[in-house]
């Protein structure tokens, strides 16, 4: 009877510590999953900062290439000595070529949806921008009916309820940077006008300015 009141009692004691053992170990792995956990948030958060970095890397190409093309096209270039121009000329030239060997790309990720969303967008785009030389004041009625159906600010005119439902089918990343191509669009259809302007009537329009200057 002494010797089985010591095995149940030993049998109990293995027992007791065998659940302690298993507790303190839930209790590691679920304090080590944790530490993993908040590691992961923590970098999710240094992706999503890089992400965001590269995006704005990608934007501020795209603008000082927009904003030398513009510097290379501008009226004032008509203005100056053939010399000076040259010069400028070959400046603006080699600081594309710079801006150019910039490389910054950012993939969004898409299902197939989205994916058939954007390149609809993108054909939409490209058959108005096919039509400039045409028709330049149709093709910018198009682009501003375009570029309403993509913004959240009240248009000031007619909006393209289809290509809408479409951008609204894009990526969030692609809508931004559908927006933002139709922005430049806009500002070089612009810019084209005041050029045609400049040409179809020189005297008066720089007289004009000359004026606004003095002014």
């Amino acid at each position: 009877m002494a010797q089985a009141g010591v095995s149940s009692k030993a049998s109990e004691g293995q027992t007791a510590g065998q659940l302690r053992g298993r507790f303190f170990r839930s209790t590691s792995m679920a304090a080590c999953s944790g530490r993993l956990l908040q590691n992961l948030d923590e970098l999710e958060l240094r992706v999503e900062a890089l992400r965001d970095a590269a995006s704005a890397m990608e934007q501020e190409k795209e603008t000082l290439l927009e904003m030398i093309h513009g510097i290379q096209n501008s009226q004032d270039m008509r203005h100056i000595s053939e010399g000076e121009r040259e010069e400028l000329c070959l400046t603006a030239s080699r600081l594309m070529g710079r801006t150019l060997t910039v490389e910054v790309s950012v993939e969004t990720i898409r299902n197939p949806q989205q994916q058939e969303s954007l390149l609809h967008a993108t054909s939409m785009i490209d058959e108005v921008v096919n039509k400039l030389l045409d028709n330049l004041e149709d093709s910018k009625s198009r682009l501003m009916s375009l570029y309403g159906a993509c913004t959240s600010e009240v248009p000031s005119g007619p909006i393209d309820q289809k290509f809408q439902s479409v951008v609204i089918g894009c990526a969030i990343e692609d809508q931004k940077k559908i927006k933002r191509r139709l922005e430049t669009l806009l500002r070089n259809t612009e810019n084209s006008e005041k050029s045609i302007t400049l040409l179809e009537h020189p005297k008066s329009t720089v007289q004009q300015l000359c004026n606004n200057e003095r002014d």
